[in-house]
């Protein structure tokens, strides 16, 4: 299973990559590559690909690898220090953790046999995988602002309002709290990958002990998250209310990704509303947008991923089931707070997520009916949100009092159904007998 599964992983890449050459830019494997030697776009993620690698590793192995990761950063710091580069663009440290992570793969093939060799290899398959998500994602939004050139914001917008447009009561609130709150809320959501690795080690904490990983975990959750998302991108293309109705100058430098001298968007945006006036109810159409902003929001995948977060934190001790709450929370403050995404996206990517989550529960441990019934509805539910915010949307927004509560209540369905379906497959404990009085002697 793992060497089909790097198998069609490796030509998803390449053909990735092929795209990305027709478009005129470097794809995942270029750009990962280029990161042995060049300065990385993010180190804090190579890094986190490394301690996610490091749960197969003993103790004495884990600081080894740590040690080896800050010598070749410092190295590579010094050298470019002596030598003038810049690292513009790029983080300073972060390729001793990718150093590491190959050598590691090294040492597998060349020193270990058996059931170690493929414990190692399989450590540093996720850590690669965390690392070529990275990289796909960027090509996957690269792919939806070149070949999706009318984008369905107006409907997405128009559908909002039977929620109360929560993206332009939240980006109020955020722009009124100033540098402190945008500040904050940007590092929680830059560093959303960080806090899965956190939960991620914490589930994976025994793998070096027992020799082997355990049957679901939350990497597994993320990767297929992140597979399967995009391919909504290119069905309903979103570009954000920052963009659609907002000069999204704010945000230009974190998106222009591959064109970075492109003017923003002030063009393209349908006028300058976000987040002070709300959208006007009219009939919505396609509309034409630029070819560089990504088509990212239905739907919200960074909602789909801190929920993803919230659920496999569930289990653990206190202060991760806080963290795992208080990242959602903020996850989607900042997704909304921001203008990245309008109030349906999130809903859309909260039941998203918790059909991914319920078919791979499912393929573990077994398709029973109820499983099979829960991914059934959880994907009607779906498409049904879908078809609904693309033909019904002046509808939606003309009767928000009933529109509005039923897509809360399709939502919470899915999230009832969720936490019914999982309770019947969570260990009990059965309570103890208690002992029956010894008669006494006559």
């Amino acid at each position: 299973m793992w060497t089909v599964a790097g198998a069609v992983t490796l030509g998803f890449l390449v053909a990735l990559e092929f795209a990305a050459r027709h478009y005129g830019q470097s794809g995942p494997i270029t750009n990962q590559v280029r990161e042995v030697v060049f300065a990385p776009k993010s180190g804090g993620l190579l890094y986190a690909a490394m301690a996610l690698m490091m749960v197969v590793l003993t103790w004495r192995e884990r600081f080894v690898a740590v040690g080896a990761a800050i010598g070749i950063d410092l190295a590579f710091l010094v050298v470019r220090w002596a030598a003038g580069i810049e690292t513009t663009g790029g983080h300073p440290f972060g390729n001793g953790a990718l150093w590491v992570i190959l050598g590691t793969a090294v040492v597998a093939v060349s020193r270990r046999t058996g059931r170690e060799r493929v414990l190692l290899l399989k450590g540093v398959g996720l850590a690669l995988l965390l690392m070529a998500g990275r990289k796909t994602g960027d090509t996957w939004l690269l792919i939806t602002s070149k070949t999706r050139l009318t984008v369905l914001d107006q409907y997405v917008a128009t559908a909002d309002h039977a929620l109360g447009n929560p993206s332009w009561l939240a980006g109020r609130i955020v722009t009124a709290t100033g540098s402190i709150g945008f500040n904050f809320l940007d590092f929680v959501y830059g560093n959303l990958a960080v806090a899965a690795v956190i939960a991620a080690l914490y589930q994976l904490r025994h793998v070096a002990v027992e020799r082997r990983f355990p049957r679901h975990h939350l990497v597994r959750t993320f990767l297929v998250i992140g597979l399967v998302g995009p391919v909504f991108y290119m069905i309903f293309p979103v570009v954000g209310p920052i963009f659609a109705y907002g000069t999204g100058a704010e945000h230009w430098a974190e998106v222009s990704l591959w064109a970075p001298d492109m003017p923003p968007s002030e063009p393209w945006a349908v006028a300058d509303l976000w987040p002070g006036t709300l959208p006007p109810v009219a009939t919505p159409y396609p509309m034409p947008f630029d070819g560089i902003t990504p088509r990212n929001c239905m739907p919200s995948l960074h909602t789909a991923w801190a929920t993803a977060i919230f659920i496999h934190t569930r289990k653990g001790p206190r202060v991760l089931r806080f963290a795992g709450t208080f990242w959602l929370v903020a996850t989607l403050a900042a997704t909304l707070g921001f203008g990245w995404h309008y109030g349906v996206d999130l809903i859309a990517g909260v039941v998203f997520t918790l059909t991914i989550e319920a078919a791979l529960r499912a393929y573990d441990q077994g398709w029973d009916r109820a499983w099979l019934w829960l991914v059934a509805y959880g994907a009607t539910v779906f498409a049904a949100l879908l078809l609904s915010f693309r033909f019904l949307p002046l509808a939606m927004a003309e009767y928000p009092w009933v529109s509005g509560p039923l897509l809360l209540l399709a939502m919470t369905s899915v999230i009832h159904g969720f936490v019914r379906t999982t309770a019947r497959w969570e260990p009990r404990t059965a309570p103890a007998r208690r002992p029956e009085p010894r008669p006494e002697p006559i």
